[in-house]
């Protein structure tokens, strides 16, 4: 009898994801090595010039400061960036930086209600691609970035055959192999939204189609199914944002919106014809007025059933930028309280270990009971091919030195330089690389429900088998990191996420 090629090898695994590291003694890596060192050779010098009694102080000193980077928590922070975390947010607090307030009664001077936080200085416009589709362009000139959103309706993986499945995620991989590829990239984050329907779309469907001649019965029964069917039914929306820099090489000079649309326009037909492999459905990009609304429910859900609603009238809610912010948050050490809602966010801080299935992720982007909104949002960084060979060799480097450091290398040690191995032979072989991570933000519109929320997404990051924490200090700027905005958040930070991966 013959047995199906399925059957014999299994399902398809994916895995072997690297964080990449730098060699040092004791885990501490580059910076942290030379810090080790030198102060060995500061405490000798103390030692010669003030005494033994000088030394064992200076000795005890450098000790706890060792100490505070090596002790780590299961989420791999060390102690010294959690009190830097917890100084930075004493330091928001006193300055009253976590408050917000907008419109004509808040504290803005020019009276509307303008976005928060990074997203407070962005800028839309909106251009014509090739197709003749509107597509928006937003701005961001603290980093100098353009984004463009695609709005896209995944088919889902109900009912699919394992080949397809198999297919699509191959056609995603080389989606994202060929950012790498494209001129001035600099991002890529996907955004998976369920949210509750509101049963707009349901009763304007319905009333379009019913016979007025229709039997009675007939009548009553798709007016009680229009009634009660939105009852626990949800939404799922995706969105792809592409960024990209606004001069052509680094320390050049910054196209203007006009400039970089024009030179999109021709681009972007080609992104959203490459999604349509990946198994994302119809591709489309975002026009101002459907960035506009959609950036207004999540900081109000409220809205939803408002702007769904003047929809279903034929009409068009007249939203512009400076209006999609909320009329008033406030962040707190663990969650983010906006307008009629609160949220709280979650990182990644570490991917799944092993292998995985193409499913993995399945339950955590399905919608929850729990959660009145949630968003899932991966975000990428594609490496160009230069700066990727010198991070693998690195990487490769560090991963042998740990091992053969030792006598006795630990077993996780040789997996790490084996892996190690692996994804330098891939990327000399022509594959590309990028860096990844992961937000869950979670909105509720019941305060009371924030624990249940939170045991939800606890649940749910367990079975995706990822490690997540919430993001203290910073819940503002996580929320607007998840939302499709095309925010490369690393740009964001005052101290450069170089220098804090060599700690």
């Amino acid at each position: 009898m013959a047995v199906a090629d399925s059957e014999v090898h299994g399902p398809r695994t994916y895995g072997n994801w690297r964080r990449p590291a730098t060699a040092g003694l004791m885990g501490l890596g580059t910076l942290g090595t030379s810090l080790l060192l030198g102060g060995l050779i500061f405490t000798v010098f103390v030692v010669m010039a003030a005494g033994m009694l000088g030394g064992i102080i200076t000795g005890a000193v450098m000790g706890v400061l060792l100490l505070a980077v090596l002790v780590k928590d299961k989420h791999d922070r060390n102690l010294l960036t959690r009190m830097t975390v917890r100084i930075a947010w004493w330091n928001t607090r006193s300055k009253g930086a976590h408050l917000y307030r907008s419109g004509p009664l808040g504290r803005t001077p020019w009276g509307t209600f303008q976005l928060p936080g990074l997203a407070a200085p962005s800028r839309l416009s909106e251009h014509t691609d090739s197709y003749g589709r509107p597509f928006a362009l937003l701005y961001v000139p603290a980093t100098g970035h353009y984004t463009v959103v695609i709005g896209t309706e995944p088919d889902g993986a109900a009912l699919v055959d394992e080949e397809q499945i198999d297919s699509w995620v191959a056609g995603w991989g080389h989606w994202l192999a060929n950012l790498g590829d494209e001129p001035g990239i600099e991002a890529a984050s996907v955004t998976i939204e369920t949210a509750p329907d509101t049963g707009t779309r349901l009763r304007r469907e319905v009333a379009s189609s019913i016979d007025p001649e229709a039997p009675e019965f007939a009548r009553a029964m798709l007016e009680e199914v229009v009634g009660k069917y939105p009852m626990g039914s949800s939404t799922v929306k995706a969105y792809v944002a592409v960024t990209f820099a606004a001069a052509h090489r680094s320390g050049g000079k910054r196209r203007t919106a006009d400039e970089m649309g024009t030179e999109l326009a021709a681009r972007v037909p080609g992104l959203t014809q490459g999604l349509s492999a990946t198994g994302a459905g119809a591709a489309h990009p975002l026009s101002a007025q459907e960035l506009c609304e959609t950036i207004r429910i999540a900081y109000d859900p409220a809205s939803a059933v408002l702007i769904d609603e003047a929809h279903a009238a034929g009409e068009v809610p007249d939203l512009t930028w400076p209006d999609v912010g909320p009329t008033a948050h406030q962040a707190y050490w663990d969650c983010y309280r906006h307008d009629g809602a609160l949220s709280v966010t979650w990182a990644m801080t570490s991917a799944p270990r092993g292998n995985v299935q193409a499913n993995v992720l399945a339950r955590l982007l399905a919608p929850h009971g729990d959660i009145a909104r949630k968003r899932v949002t991966l975000l990428y960084r594609p490496l160009d091919a230069a700066r990727a060979a010198s991070i693998v060799e690195a990487d490769l480097r560090a991963a042998e030195f740990r091992q053969t450091s030792t006598n006795k290398p630990s077993a996780r040690d040789v997996m790490a330089t084996r892996a190690a191995r692996a994804t330098a032979n891939e990327e000399a072989s022509g594959a590309g690389l990028l860096n990844f991570g992961l937000l869950v933000t979670a909105t509720v519109t019941d305060l009371d429900l924030k624990a249940e929320a939170k045991a939800a997404i606890d649940n749910l990051s367990a079975t995706a088998r990822l490690r997540l924490r919430v993001v203290q200090g910073s819940q503002d700027s996580a929320f607007a990191g998840a939302l499709p905005l095309g925010l490369v958040l690393p740009k964001h930070l005052r101290v450069p996420a170089e220098l804090k991966e060599q700690l």
